[in-house]
């Protein structure tokens, strides 16, 4: 591949003009081939409380044009070993969840190809179950790490076996999950049950809750995130509720009590080195956003997680 096409230039272009794909990243259709994606699933039907997800991707696009090229924590450049690209959305149907999966999980299989990585953003939670399916094919079962206040391994709603609640769930009865290396990562609030724990547990999730930051160094978390994922190959998972309502007012479950951005940013940072084949950003509702706090969040989230991709430094 040819040097990587890098975002617009803001000494030509102010950061506040121009066509608004993630970063100001060239769109898939401008470039010959790409090793990496961010692409949007504008998907909400199946959440449980507030709707408005579905307009996530693209406030997840606005609220990133400050991001810049060259990322210091990690000494990376994410854009510039690799040629990284928005493909855009993808037309979803909204009124026919099970429509819906497949038409995700065809989608990420047509745009993965063979080797390229996918960053999805969305949209609700339900889509991390088409989306891990797409890996299952390429990678076998995958450890997982998901960033959450809830668990999301519930079996119904309102007997509605796919719903934001319950794609690991679906995931751990298909397969797809590598039972011995997966983990939760920021739970926390009220359970229906404590059964709600332990059948998350038989599923292959360990836990770090949220008050664990509260007891622990975070340097010891990162330790057991990575001792827990070993050499496996890693999805990530990020529902933006694992942050306080403080940091991410605009989700549709938020609970109270959750992780500050400076400690999800370097959690992520942590993972640098680990097989990370793929990743999520999901449930950012605009609606209940204000002044993009939840939406710059998010973006620095998804260029986290850009950086920490194999083969990028």
């Amino acid at each position: 591949m040819n040097d990587p096409i890098g975002p617009v230039d803001a000494t030509r272009v102010p950061r506040y003009g121009g066509d608004t794909t993630f970063a100001r990243l060239p769109r898939l259709a401008d470039v010959t081939d790409a090793d990496a994606l961010v692409w949007g699933v504008p998907f909400d039907t199946g959440v449980s409380y507030r709707p408005g997800a579905r307009f996530g991707p693209n406030h997840v696009r606005q609220s990133s044009r400050l991001l810049r090229p060259y990322n210091p924590a990690l000494d990376a450049m994410p854009f510039g070993r690799r040629q990284v690209a928005d493909a855009g959305d993808l037309g979803v149907n909204p009124f026919d969840i099970g429509e819906a999966i497949a038409t995700v999980e065809n989608g990420a299989r047509e745009l993965s190809g063979t080797s390229r990585t996918l960053i999805t953003v969305g949209g609700d939670h339900t889509i991390a179950l088409p989306l891990l399916r797409v890996q299952h094919e390429r990678h076998g079962p995958v450890a997982v790490l998901h960033f959450d206040a809830h668990l999301d391994t519930w079996d119904t709603y309102f007997g509605a076996p796919h719903t934001h609640g319950t794609p690991f769930r679906r995931a751990a009865e298909e397969g797809l999950i590598d039972f011995d290396h997966s983990m939760h990562v920021g739970i926390r609030g009220p359970l229906y049950s404590k059964l709600d724990l332990d059948e998350s547990e038989k599923m292959g999730f360990a836990a770090v809750h949220c008050r664990d930051f509260a007891r622990s160094p975070l340097d010891d978390i990162i330790n057991r995130i990575r001792t827990r994922l070993g050499s496996r190959p890693v999805y990530v998972s990020v529902d933006i509720d694992v942050l306080d309502p403080g940091f991410a007012p605009g989700t549709g479950t938020p609970e109270a009590g959750g992780l500050s951005s400076r400690e999800l940013l370097e959690v992520l940072r942590g993972l640098d080195g680990l097989d990370v084949v793929g990743a999520d950003l999901v449930e950012v509702a605009p609606a209940y956003d204000h002044a993009e706090i939840t939406g710059i969040a998010a973006a620095h989230v998804v260029y986290e997680m850009l950086s920490i991709l194999p083969g990028g430094r």
